[in-house]
């Protein structure tokens, strides 16, 4: 079953279309990569998935709750960060669930620290803490890797794994490499470049590029 999926979905900007006639679907356990230049529409598909921006055509359909990962994490710049993480998690109803999120992303050392203090590659962290603890079945992740050391994009893709295994899903916009096997691959190019989307399908050859997806 789909957790979400697009129907010939076209976006535009500014007047300006981004990507069109995008179709897939994000099963349960599946991943979907989406990757491209800076300007390609990375972004906007990740908030065209999350119900945040509107399809200038097609459809997006989901059965399950989203977290979503973007620059903003949203987190008070004055409260210690298991604090600033306890907000949003009692509401989601999931208090308890901030201690597992600090030790996922390796940031126990760091739970009574101020958010203000905190690195960007810390703050990153914090704002990937925030998906982890929501308990939602499907992450919506925006660049997760933008500031992130190795060590730090090694615990990232441990946890998109984990989260995979137990039935969930995610779609991750990124122009750095991050690992999700078996995933879907949507490359975007740029606007006006003269091509569609490009999707790299796991279930066939992995060199088989097909172009609407």
């Amino acid at each position: 079953m789909s957790s979400l999926a697009f129907h010939d979905v076209t976006c535009a900007r500014g007047g300006r279309v981004l990507f069109e006639g995008l179709s897939f679907a994000l099963e349960t356990g599946g991943g979907v990569l989406v990757t491209g230049p800076n300007g390609a529409g990375k972004s906007s598909l990740i908030r065209v998935g999350a119900g945040l921006l509107r399809p200038a055509a097609g459809s997006v359909e989901g059965n399950a709750s989203c977290a979503l990962l973007t620059e903003a994490a949203s987190l008070d710049e004055e409260l210690p960060l298991a604090k600033a993480l306890g907000f949003w998690a009692r509401l989601d109803g999931r208090a308890a669930a901030v201690a597992e999120a600090l030790d996922v992303t390796g940031l126990n050392d760091l739970a009574d620290m101020p958010i203000r203090l905190l690195s960007t590659g810390q703050r990153r962290r914090a704002a990937f803490a925030r998906v982890v603890a929501s308990g939602a079945p499907v992450w919506l992740l925006d660049e997760p890797a933008n500031g992130l050391d190795g060590a730090a994009v090694g615990q990232l893709e441990r946890a998109i794994a984990n989260h995979r295994a137990e039935g969930g899903a995610v779609l991750v916009a990124s122009h750095t490499s991050i690992a999700l096997p078996g995933s879907l691959t949507i490359r975007l190019p740029l606007p006006g470049a003269g091509r569609g989307p490009v999707a790299t399908d796991p279930m066939l050859d992995p060199g088989l590029r097909r172009e609407s997806v």
